[in-house]
């Protein structure tokens, strides 16, 4: 069978989600071509991929980045030419050629260029869930408005709209009683309460199923990740935080379940390898070889689940309090956030007093309707300034 061969552009291209979706690819030559890569700094290891999988434009986020991949794509004899910033991520993300975008850029970096694929009616695959994050209402409407398809990449909400009927509209139209999120619980699910204060960036980055970025591994951690796609859910699903349950599941063989309102539960399974959901967004509505071995479900065992400890984990506390908030509650939360695991990350402050910053900010600053994509940045913007304030008397000497 013949297939038109989909153009596609991977934002954030070199991360894990980006390497990811370039092995799928790489296994269909018949099904997909890239047409854009992009990298926020290791042009390295994008000049490597573009020598692979010769794509018509190459992006970096500043110009010297880019003249450094430039001279190493010439060195390789690869015509890919360069571009460099916000405008060139919106012009590969919105390109009438593309048919396909990966969003996979970390943080709020990658809200305009994804919203800027959306508003050109792609098919967006979404793995930077701080879009929705951020701006869930904005983001939701111009998917309406433009006729963009819109495909979750994150494990647990990819199982969801698996579980989910194809018809899917409304939680209440489809028989749904509520959502079961699972998370793994990270890797200090079961390390005693006083020892957290002691943990270093290199022990919240070794997730026990999961190979991440660090920024998404230390919310991992914290569980401020499972926060993050409660927000993130609400908005994909259409409904209220209230008929979403997060459930601990340690094993993450079960990605996430739908409960129906005959007493039904849907569960999706499968390794803990993000080429499922990967390959899964990328066919929809086909299925195609993913290279992720088959589940080995009597090696598995058990499946274990239990309730997640607010008192351990107050950074998910704090994003369940912001989704029950709204307006620019979520978008505030998500930019503290980042400051405060930045600041962890380069050993600023210790990982007990990420939540203490993101709870100080939200306390701060008034919540506002994010009726305009100016608001949710004016929030972003002022959140990121507090939280940086907050750690100059956080600050580890």
């Amino acid at each position: 069978m013949t297939h038109v061969i989909q153009q596609l552009t991977v934002l954030g291209a070199t991360g894990s989600i980006g390497v990811s979706t370039l092995d799928v690819v790489a296994r269909h030559p018949d099904r997909y071509a890239i047409f854009a890569l992009t990298a926020n700094s290791s042009w390295q290891t994008l000049a490597e991929q573009c020598a692979v999988h010769r794509p018509r434009y190459a992006v970096m986020a500043n110009s010297s980045q880019a003249s450094l991949l430039s001279a190493e794509l010439t060195r390789l004899k690869c015509d890919t030419e360069v571009l460099s910033g916000l405008e060139a991520l919106e012009q590969v993300a919105s390109h009438d050629d593309v048919d396909s975008v990966m969003a996979a850029i970390v943080g709020a970096a990658g809200l305009l260029p994804t919203l800027a694929a959306v508003k050109a009616g792609k098919k967006v695959l979404l793995a930077n869930k701080e879009a929705l994050v951020m701006a869930g209402g904005l983001f939701t409407r111009a998917v309406v408005d433009s006729g963009a398809t819109l495909l979750p990449i994150d494990s647990e909400h990819n199982a969801i709209f698996q579980c989910l009927p194809s018809h899917f509209e409304s939680m209440q139209g489809a028989g749904v009683r509520k959502i079961l999120l699972t998370a793994s619980g990270g890797p200090f699910r079961q390390t005693p309460l006083d020892a957290l204060r002691r943990v270093t960036p290199d022990q919240a980055c070794a997730h026990p199923n999961w190979s991440m970025g660090r920024k998404i591994s230390v919310d991992s951690a914290s569980m401020m990740n499972k926060g993050l796609e409660l927000v993130e859910a609400c908005w994909l699903f259409n409904c209220s935080p209230e008929k979403i349950d997060i459930v601990i599941h340690p094993q993450s063989v079960i990605h996430s379940m739908v409960e129906y309102l005959d007493g039904s539960v849907l569960a999706q399974l499968g390794n803990p390898d993000m080429r499922t959901p990967i390959a899964h967004a990328l066919a929809w509505p086909e299925r195609i070889e993913s290279g992720v071995g088959s589940l080995d479900i009597i090696a598995t065992a058990r499946l274990d689940f239990e309730a997640p400890d607010l008192d351990r984990f107050p950074c998910l506390r704090l994003a369940i309090e912001a989704a029950e908030a709204g307006r620019t509650a979520p978008a505030i939360l998500n930019a503290a956030n980042e400051v405060a695991v930045e600041a962890f990350l380069d050993k600023r402050i210790r990982f007990d007093q990420i939540p203490n910053i993101i709870e100080s900010t939200l306390q701060s600053i008034p919540l506002t309707e994010p009726v305009r994509l100016d608001v949710v940045q004016d929030a972003d913007r002022q959140a990121r300034a507090l939280a940086g304030k907050l750690l100059k008397s956080s600050e580890l000497s």
